[in-house]
């Protein structure tokens, strides 16, 4: 299957940006104060799930990000 140039730069895009959202959130979510990510130091259920939102969002960020990379290589050895 071909990708076209677009739609390789869209996915290669959309991984970069993936990593930048979610590297910020999981910064904020550590250094949270409001006692929702942590309990007297103790992690709470809401850190751990958002926690996994992010490691998912970084695996899926890689993943479309490296098909957009593949693309994007595809056609310059095509050209």
């Amino acid at each position: 299957m071909k990708l076209s140039r677009r739609l390789s730069w869209f996915l290669l895009a959309f991984g970069v940006w993936s990593w930048v959202i979610w590297i910020t959130f999981v910064k904020n979510l550590v250094k949270d104060s409001s006692g929702l990510a942590f309990d007297n130091g103790h992690p709470t259920a809401y850190f751990w799930v958002h926690l996994l939102l992010a490691v998912v969002s970084f695996v899926l960020g890689t993943v479309i990000g490296g098909i957009g990379l593949r693309g994007l290589r595809a056609l310059r050895r095509t050209s």
